[in-house]
């Protein structure tokens, strides 16, 4: 591949005698992987029954690689959300920042949701997960993953760090940037990004990460984690970015992490500095493990005196911002006419909504407590504690998004199916993983089943959830033995 020449430059400089070992490491093929959803099945399970080869990438406990031949986004499994495909270096970040079910935890950088799907897998569905990206394009992408994943305890925001750092001061226990950059370590993925490469994009970037790391230190409570990493060998964006933090921030400490035996230490005589704890740092090379470059830093914020306060809490008002911003948009509102047309909307379940949605619950055996649920002119929401004033902020999503009232009728969502198992329902369609069907109904095709399976299975005329091996795809609606097909047009397959 074409690397470019002052890149070239420097790495020699930098690497010395090892700098051919590095440079033949593009040579090699790149490396394939997937990461389980623990949300769905234990590792072990996940060994005893994949339906394709993979092996462990051993030094992550929930990643696997495959083969170049092996195609996992085209079996059901991917569809239902049972892993996300992800390259190995990558899923590194989030294996090693420390989370655990009930904590508040912030993903600032957080599209294509990668990294945001793993910290919502270590949830478990208690607490909550922040997720943010600048680009409201990329929010779209990074909501459907983990809408794919089942998560139903986030919020989906789409702003400045600065932004979020006004509302989330002090609130969060563990915040992960992984930052934009220069994206060295991806060069071997793509050699366009090797042709966007510029000693200036370096410098470029590294101010970025400066400003989103001082407002991500804001937003961490004390005694918090936050783990730094990026996808670029360039000193300036690693250590450099890391020593100007703690400079900057002189109550953060690195910290060491779950080691691996290929993992390389920061390298503090790169910039110039005399600060041994920047050897804390990781870094992850071509050559010498089987995934892409990338570099990680734990920090820990110590206390100073006594604990500070954090927000209060309180459940905001829930919305969907793009989807109301279209329907305004359709209409010619302008501003004042959102915020006018926003006063008017209805919050709170009508006796007719209450009715209906409880009489689908009941319908399908599903255990949903309404006090927990909020409805927003028909739509329906699981809602999510979070501080006050969090309705200032442009987001997609607060919490789960269960479905619609519509006169005499609930219409279940899609994203409440993924986030049920099988067991969670009183009946449902279950089809095994190689069942041809499977394909057609992720294409949108109506389903016709045999009256030995309808009866074998005990299933009734209404809603069903259609399962692959026991995971979730959507939903269907049986009558006799026809099934209608209710995967959401924006979900299909193309063939």
């Amino acid at each position: 591949m074409r690397l470019p020449i002052e890149f070239q430059d420097r790495m020699k400089r930098l690497l010395g005698e090892e700098y051919e070992a590095f440079l033949s490491g593009y040579e090699h093929t790149r490396q394939f992987g997937l990461r389980l959803n623990t949300m769905r099945m234990s590792e072990e399970e996940f060994e005893k029954i994949c339906p394709f080869p993979v092996e462990r990438i051993p030094w992550i406990r929930n990643g696997y690689s495959y083969g170049e031949g092996v195609l996992p986004a085209r079996h059901p499994w991917y569809a239902a959300g049972v892993y996300y495909l992800q390259e190995p270096s990558a899923m590194t970040p989030a294996s090693r920042l420390p989370v655990y079910p009930g904590e508040r935890v912030l993903d600032l950088c957080a599209a294509p949701g990668g990294k945001a799907t793993a910290l919502a897998a270590a949830l478990q569905g208690k607490g909550v997960l922040v997720a943010n990206d600048i680009s409201a394009s990329r929010c779209k992408a990074l909501l459907r993953n983990l809408e794919l994943f089942g998560a139903d305890n986030v919020f989906v925001t789409n702003e400045t760090p600065e932004r979020l750092a006004e509302v989330f001061g002090g609130f969060f226990d563990k915040i992960l940037v992984d930052a934009p950059c220069s994206g060295e370590g991806m060069f071997r993925k793509s050699q366009e990004v090797a042709d966007d490469w510029s000693p200036e994009k370096v410098e470029y970037f590294a101010s970025q990460q400066r400003i989103i790391l001082k407002s991500a230190a804001a937003m961490l409570r004390p005694g918090g984690l936050l783990l730094y990493s990026t996808c670029t060998f360039a000193p300036q964006e690693d250590e450099g970015t890391v020593q100007w933090f703690l400079e900057q921030e002189p109550r953060m400490r690195i910290q060491k992490m779950e080691p691996y035996q290929g993992f390389g230490q920061g390298r503090p005589d790169w910039i110039g500095s005399d600060r041994e704890e920047l050897k804390d740092c990781v870094r992850i090379w071509p050559h010498k493990m089987h995934g892409e470059g990338h570099f990680l830093t734990l920090f820990k914020k110590e206390s100073e005196g006594e604990l500070e306060s954090v927000p209060e809490m309180a459940i905001p008002e829930q919305q969907d911002s793009f989807r109301e911003e279209k329907k305004n948009k359709k209409k010619g509102k302008g501003k004042a006419d959102r915020k006018e047309s926003a006063g008017k909307q209805q919050i709170g379940f009508s006796k007719e909504e209450k009715a209906v949605l409880e009489t689908f619950l009941a319908e399908q055996g599903i255990r949903l407590e309404l006090s927990s649920l909020e409805c927003r002119n028909g739509n329906v929401y699981k809602k999510t504690e979070l501080p006050a004033g969090v309705s200032k902020l442009r987001f997609l999503r607060n919490g789960l998004y269960l479905g619609e009232c519509k006169k005499g009728r609930f219409e279940p969502s899609q994203p409440f199916a993924l986030s049920l198992g099988e067991s969670a329902v009183r009946s449902s369609l279950r089809l095994k993983g190689e069942d041809p069907r499977l394909e057609q109904y992720l294409r949108g095709e109506t389903l016709i089943l045999t009256e030995d399976e309808v009866k074998e299975q005990g299933l009734s005329n209404g809603w069903l959830l259609v399962t692959a091996d026991g995971f979730a795809l959507g939903w269907g609606k049986l009558a006799g033995t026809v099934l209608k097909n209710k995967y959401p047009a924006g979900w299909r397959k193309n063939s």
